[in-house]
């Protein structure tokens, strides 16, 4: 095994209190793969991915996180649940006690970049316990050439150690994992959970603080991709909306599936790679992320056929969030660089369960705003324990849990991108059509494709539309592709009362959740809340 490290870099560490014998600097994967076996941190599958286990923890603590709360942060960062805030004296504490932990421990240490627009990259220093989230780190972020290595300095450190635990009475916090956020330090701090997510969304957190505040760049939760004649097109969605499946387009080039920028001239993903759920894959269903789960890639939490090193997708014994990790070259039709031009057409996906929004409709600047903090979706009927009916699901601009600012700074800068540029903004309803869950019927996939295809070719320009009377957004009457009768969702249901008393009970919902936000929004956001009272008039 050899030792690696330029002594400058070595020097780099010691600076910030890391001494370590063995310091393992920036392996290739193929290096990273003989230590994670060398250590059995993992094992090789059937098609030369490895699987490994991220222990007690299969996805994020969002509960568990804490901001720094001191004199640059305290009037920016939008303090409550999503941030909590945690002392500087406390941090530092618990930041001496991970360095003690860390002394004379064999550590592997990349350096990488976040965002692949060079003017708004933010320059990352990785340093980790196990091999295998190093190997995370190579496929999630942008790996400098070699040239670029050599005059790395890192603006941005984050320290991980899925074996070190604090007692959380002694600092004050919820368990004894945690992941800690300092925007002065520039350090990120992760302990006592194997969950690699918690790198990956920890930087995104730094991203969507940085780039607004001090870039006006809207960060965004986001897949995107692009056509042959360079037009952008940007996916929002919760889980299950279908943000992946609608963004994985064969006749589009992927730029990115979950992390992006909008500057004034582009689009640019903040990743290197993909992270995908993979809980019942085939390639049938996902071609794209079936075929990238070769050497490189890093499966979460799944689990072989008997006897064998093939996986088997359907084994959900340690968790459904089974997942993998993989470089963005190892999808074909990836955009390489993954760089776009301002987006054409953005589309918000929502399972609507009560069966009220259109299947797809058309935003103005108002509507666009508020429904990019609402961040609407719904639970059906046996999703979870207790779901007995619809259940309507609120996440401000599609992604709360990683929002440092109020959501209204982001949707303000999207209201300014969409004056500035000519985009459409849809809102598409891949949930039920004709009666809400247990009365009407899911909406088909291919109806949905069509409609995107349709709004992507500008085949929607020309036709009629018609405004919804409670949501107000604006209806086609015909799209190619699709039944005409499906397009205005009251002439689906059997009984126009009842829908519209579900149009008003689910227009309620809407402005009830954006009660918290209202005294930050102004009167444009505000015009494109749904008009309840309009509902209760006609039943």
């Amino acid at each position: 095994m050899r030792q690696d490290g330029i002594r400058s870099k070595i020097s780099d560490l010691y600076s910030i209190g890391i001494k370590s014998a063995k310091v393992h600097w920036n392996y290739t994967p193929a290096e990273l793969y003989e230590e994670i076996m060398r250590r059995d941190e993992g094992m090789m599958t059937d098609t030369g991915a490895v699987m490994v286990d991220t222990s007690a923890f299969t996805g994020r603590a969002p509960k568990d996180k804490y901001v720094v709360k001191d004199e640059k942060s305290e009037n920016t960062v939008w303090w409550g649940e999503i941030n909590q805030a945690i002392s500087p004296e406390t941090f530092d504490e618990i930041y001496d006690e991970m360095i003690k932990y860390l002394y004379n421990k064999e550590l592997y240490v990349r350096e990488g970049y976040a965002g692949a627009d060079p003017k708004y990259q933010l320059k990352v220093r990785f340093v980790n316990t196990q091999a295998w989230q190093n190997l995370f780190c190579f496929n999630m972020f942008i790996n400098p050439n070699r040239e670029e290595l050599e005059s790395f300095e890192p603006e941005f450190t984050v320290i991980d150690a899925p074996e070190f635990i604090v007692d959380p009475k002694r600092f004050g916090i919820r368990h004894s994992n945690f992941a800690l956020v300092n925007l002065t330090k520039n350090i990120i701090l992760v302990g006592g959970s194997g969950y690699a997510g918690e790198i990956k969304k920890g930087i995104f957190s730094v991203m969507n603080y940085h780039l607004p505040e001090d870039k006006g760049v809207l960060s965004m939760h986001c897949s995107a991709n692009i056509g042959e004649k360079g037009d952008t097109a940007v996916f929002f969605g919760l889980s299950g909306t279908g943000k992946t499946t609608l963004s994985a387009d064969p006749n589009r080039k992927l730029i990115g599936d979950d992390e992006h920028g909008w500057t004034d001239t582009s689009i640019f993903n903040f990743e290197g790679g993909c992270y995908a759920k993979v809980v019942n894959l085939t390639r049938e269903k996902e071609p794209e992320i079936w075929d990238a789960i070769k050497f490189g890639a890093i499966l979460e939490n799944t689990r072989f056929f008997d006897d064998t090193r093939t996986v088997n997708f359907e084994d959900t014994r340690v968790t459904e969030n089974t997942r993998v990790s993989y470089p963005l070259d190892h999808i074909k039709n990836a955009a390489q660089p993954s760089i776009g031009d301002v987006p054409k057409n953005i589309f918000f996906l929502t399972c609507d369960a009560y069966g009220v929004l259109p299947p797809i409709s058309k935003l103005d600047p108002g509507q666009a705003m508020f429904h990019f903090i609402s961040g609407y979706t719904a639970k059906v009927a046996g999703t979870e324990m207790g779901i007995t009916e619809p259940q309507a699901t609120f996440s401000a601009c599609f992604g709360a849990a990683f929002l440092p600012l109020h959501p209204t700074k982001y949707a303000k800068i999207l209201g300014e991108k969409m004056k500035n540029t000519d985009v459409n903004v849809w809102l598409v309803n891949t949930g039920w059509t004709g009666g809400a869950y247990g009365v009407g019927s899911r909406m088909k996939l291919k109806y949905t494709r069509a409609m995107i295809t349709a709004a992507l070719e500008g085949q929607l320009e020309n036709v009629e539309y018609v405004k919804h009377d409670v949501f107000g957004v604006e209806m086609p009457k015909e799209c190619p592709g699709v039944p005409s009768e499906l397009l205005l969702p009251i002439n689906t249901w059997e009984n126009k009362t009842e829908y519209n008393k579900m149009a008003n009970l689910l227009a309620n919902k809407f402005n009830k959740n954006f009660e918290k936000y209202s005294d930050f929004a102004d009167e444009e956001i505000l015009s494109g809340a749904p008009k309840s009272d309009e509902a209760l008039e006609k039943v």
